[in-house]
């Protein structure tokens, strides 16, 4: 179904030309209201990951962008910003079908050191009463961990960076409906979740782990998802932050599993798309559940 965004965003034109369905205003049936907190640092690319997966959804969605205040972007125009994003104090009097809190390159950070982290924190607590179902990725999985439940992140030896199999501890849940036992899912971050932590907090369940890449999906009593990877990730995602590294010289190793024979001049294997296509649509459904 349709996902309603402005015609001059930049991803309206690009999924357009993917043949994903798009409209600039509210069609007449009644649509969800998805808000995305996009803490990224390209947040374009950000942009388009996530409303195409949206896109797949069967629910015609209406998506808002928020940004921060505390906080001033370095990798994304004042214009776009100002053009298509609101700031949360512009919205925190709307409720919201569903809410995504996306991930940040600043794991290595103390979460009380993150300029806009009083406000993030007023964020998540809004987002209890103001949205139906909170979708946190990565960065977010661990800040939103953190904020609700004290569970601390764990500086990891060197970078999870690539592809890993993860297996589905909880087929009964509705979120993990018409997956295999087994599916993939990129990651790229330094830091991960005490599972210790996670087990000991009754109102935490476990619903998907890598024996690699440890937990990947945490769920509550209060419909909070906190997912570790990056499933929303395109092909070339993490090659382009491989050789970026590579480029500027920094210490940095192929990614697992992602290069075809881990040759980068052979291409990539995506083998975790049709798995975030079911993960969002999945999580949209249950969004609409009890819409009145």
């Amino acid at each position: 179904m349709p996902i309603i965004i402005p015609r001059e965003l930049p991803a309206f034109s690009v999924l357009s030309q993917e043949g994903r369905p798009c409209l600039e205003s509210p069609a007449a049936a009644p649509s969800l209201k998805i808000g995305i907190l996009n803490l990224m640092p390209k947040k374009i690319d950000t942009e388009t990951q996530l409303l195409r997966q949206l896109s797949y959804s069967p629910e015609t969605i209406q998506v808002d962008f928020i940004r921060v205040s505390s906080h001033r972007s370095k990798n994304t125009s004042p214009e776009h910003l100002n053009r298509f994003y609101r700031y949360f104090q512009e919205i925190e009097n709307e409720y919201y079908d569903g809410f995504i809190i996306t991930g940040a390159p600043i794991e290595q950070i103390p979460f009380e050191e993150v300029d806009y982290w009083e406000e993030l924190c007023d964020i998540m607590a809004w987002s209890q009463s103001n949205s139906r179902s909170t979708f946190h990725i990565c960065w977010g999985a661990q800040a939103g961990l953190y904020y609700h439940y004290g569970i601390h992140k764990v500086e990891l030896p060197k970078k999870m960076f690539g592809i890993f199999a993860h297996t589905v501890c909880r087929p009964d849940e509705p979120i993990l409906r018409d997956f295999p036992e087994t599916f993939f899912v990129p990651h790229s971050r330094h830091t991960t979740i005490s599972r210790d932590e996670v087990l000991a907090e009754p109102a935490l369940r476990i619903l998907s782990s890598s024996q690699r890449a440890g937990i990947y999906l945490v769920a509550d009593s209060h419909s909070n998802y906190f997912i570790t990877g990056h499933s929303e990730y395109d092909d070339d995602t993490l090659a382009q932050e491989y050789f970026r590294d590579v480029k500027k010289g920094l210490p940095i190793q192929l990614p697992e599993n992602y290069f075809i024979q881990d040759n980068p001049s052979l291409g990539v294997e995506n083998r975790w798309s049709a798995q975030a296509r079911q993960l969002y649509c999945n999580w949209v459904k249950q969004c609409a559940c009890g819409r009145g």
